[in-house]
């Protein structure tokens, strides 16, 4: 986890890199971390939680502010939203990690702008967000793209690493399941190792997906897994071939390379996402 003090792009005032452990020892450095930031830079204004999943985003929801049956080990059921906006006294939302990265995005990097727009995260685990007409979507619940259902590449025969589906988007191409399949890291498997090619088929397979579904004008994919650069091309190519010409949008012309790309705001999407969600809840816009 992140806890950070700011005030957009070039105002991170106070940032610092929590392990994810049991939720009373990693709350308790959080709460710790943000004393110290507002002890040296003054107290914040609101509180923005950009959380992984799956959790309870409605605010009219008695279980509001909680992760709710996640596969991350002794956090199931845990309270994350109560004691943080206890402690602050300040107004707070609670998202995504995903979407408050998307909101980053779109308020001041590669989907600025834009009305439509989808990020994908592909780390230890993966997740997805959809921006459609200037709005964050949500339905009974918040999106959870990583477990859609994708075909299996001809060479892959991992069962896939997802405790739930298994051979999910998640199970098979988040950087745990490339652990897993290969016996090393991600990060540390050759730019020309095999690897690559079943990655590039499966997170073309989740772009065509959201192609099929809500058109977005961009798709971001940030996440570690992503810092590996040579994945980029390979998912244009591959999202290419699996259109076969059916689309006829403008941003699918030529070779995706405005379509399929990084966060502009780099590993900062996050934070700079929930300061952005933190500021239009204080000029009321939420």
């Amino acid at each position: 986890m992140v806890a950070a003090l700011s005030r957009g792009p070039g105002e991170i005032l106070g940032r610092e890199r929590i392990p994810t452990r049991t939720p009373e020892e990693t709350i308790a450095r959080l709460l710790s971390c943000f004393a110290r930031a507002s002890e040296e830079f003054g107290s914040p204004e609101a509180l923005v939680v950009g959380t992984f999943g799956p959790a309870d985003l409605d605010p009219a929801s008695p279980t509001y502010g909680l992760i709710t049956a996640t596969p991350k080990p002794h956090w199931s059921q845990t309270d994350l939203l109560g004691p943080l906006q206890k402690a602050l006294g300040v107004p707070a939302v609670f998202e995504t990690d995903v979407a408050a990265s998307l909101y980053g995005e779109v308020t001041w990097g590669a989907a600025q702008g834009m009305k439509h727009a989808a990020y994908l995260t592909v780390g230890t685990g993966i997740g997805g967000a959809l921006l459609i007409d200037g709005g964050i979507l949500h339905g009974i619940g918040h999106p959870e793209m990583g477990h859609m259902r994708v075909s299996r590449h001809a060479k892959d025969d991992f069962k896939g690493s997802c405790p739930f589906h298994q051979d999910c988007l998640e199970g098979l191409a988040a950087g745990t399941s490339m652990s897993q399949r290969w016996g090393i890291p991600a990060e540390e498997l050759p730019v020309d190792h095999p690897a690559w090619e079943i990655e590039a088929f499966y997170l073309a397979q989740a772009c065509l997906n959201l192609l099929m579904i809500a058109p977005p004008e961009v798709i971001i994919l940030g996440g570690g897994v992503m810092h590996q650069r040579q994945l980029f091309p390979l998912v244009r190519a591959e999202l290419l071939r699996l259109v076969d010409g059916y689309l006829a949008y403008e941003q699918l012309r030529g070779d995706l390379v405005n379509f399929i790309v990084p966060p502009a705001l780099g590993d900062d999407a996050g934070v700079l996402g929930c300061v952005a969600l933190g500021q239009r809840l204080l000029a009321g816009r939420f």
